[in-house]
């Protein structure tokens, strides 16, 4: 049944975003060709992508493209060739003209970069995303944690009543605006100080520019822009979960038998005070990586998020393509293993 889901999610993903991308104006062929535009020319390209057939064509050309089982043919004239170049396959039945196959999703080549397939664009820039959306989720769930089971404990003091009222800002502020005020005052302002950068990527060129630097305070600045939220809704969480949990018959029971605060806490409250919590952790990881388009434009950093950024402006629809279903395929994932956390922490789920 998951399986099934996955599938009708990401089917329906795919078709709504590439019939949304014809309705729009533009020609992809004469956009490719920019000022050098040419008949012949134009009408080589409209042929090699599919430019020059019907809508429907291209559509079920498309699907039969990105499906790890396809129907191509023998012949090198047709457009669904099986050509070796573009596909990486394994024959599994071959009949009369046509062969079918097993092979990775084909997701196309790039229209602004002429011979570069889409899947190597995803794979040089959706780990560096990852890796951003993993660290700032790491960043706001521990202190998150920390900042809520504090409130709770210390529930309607002063600090209480500030963490809080800081927390609904943090809720409030869009994370293109706290990215944009962090990288001015952090990374200008104060970059004397800090010794942060206004923009940089993970990895950027050296000085005698003949390879490639890890630059891990380029990270620094947009992992806590785009954990500025999580961290806010995970406090609040954890602070109201944990005070419903403080009250409860167990944790009266455990003070009255002579348990430390301490023990109390960590073996009884903690576990029970993670579910709601958790729930909020695979939202935002998931918001996360679709909130990085933003940040990581604004703080230049190479992922996917800034490139669907380049790819709308250039209409480039096979990157927008591909990074929106790997970015769909990444929710569905996280969702599921979210899932199997919740098992865990209440064994009454099944």
């Amino acid at each position: 049944m998951k399986i099934l889901n996955i599938l009708f999610t990401l089917f329906g993903v795919i078709t709504v975003i590439f019939f949304l991308f014809q309705v729009l104006p533009g020609d992809p062929g004469r956009m490719m060709m920019g000022q050098n535009e040419d008949d012949e020319q134009l009408k080589a390209i409209n042929a090699r992508y599919g430019f020059d057939k019907p809508v429907i064509h291209q559509y079920f050309f498309y699907l039969n493209d990105i499906s790890p089982i396809s129907i191509h043919s023998n012949n090198n004239s047709d457009f669904n060739y099986l050509d070796s170049n573009k596909y990486s396959y394994i024959n599994i039945l071959e009949v009369g003209g046509s062969v079918f196959v097993l092979k990775f999703p084909y997701f196309g080549e790039s229209y602004q970069r002429r011979g570069e397939k889409v899947s190597d664009i995803i794979a040089n820039t959706f780990p560096n995303t990852a890796i951003l959306a993993i660290t700032s989720i790491l960043f706001a769930t521990i202190f998150g944690l920390i900042l809520g089971i504090y409130c709770a404990l210390f529930k309607d003091t002063i600090s209480d009543n500030f963490i809080q009222f800081v927390s609904t800002i943090g809720i409030s502020v869009p994370s293109f605006l706290s990215a944009i005020v962090f990288a001015w005052i952090f990374g200008y302002v104060l970059s004397d100080i800090t010794n942060l950068n206004m923009t940089g990527s993970l990895y950027e060129l050296s000085d005698s520019g003949e390879y490639y630097e890890l630059k891990l305070r380029n990270l620094i600045l947009p992992s806590i822009v785009l954990g500025i939220r999580p961290i806010s809704i995970i406090s609040m969480l954890m602070r109201n979960s944990m005070i419903q949990t403080l009250n409860q018959n167990y944790i009266l029971t455990a003070y009255s038998k002579g348990l430390s605060k301490y023990k109390v806490i960590v073996n009884h409250c903690l576990k029970n005070s993670l579910n709601p919590v958790v729930t909020a952790l695979s939202g935002w990881f998931a918001s996360l990586l679709a909130g990085s388009v933003f940040v990581e434009y604004i703080f230049g950093w190479n992922g996917l998020g800034r490139e669907i950024v380049n790819s709308l402006n250039n209409l480039d629809v096979p990157v927008i393509i591909g990074a929106v279903t790997v970015i769909s395929l990444s929710f569905i994932l996280i969702n599921i293993f979210v899932d199997e956390i919740y098992k865990y922490l209440d064994p009454r789920i099944n």
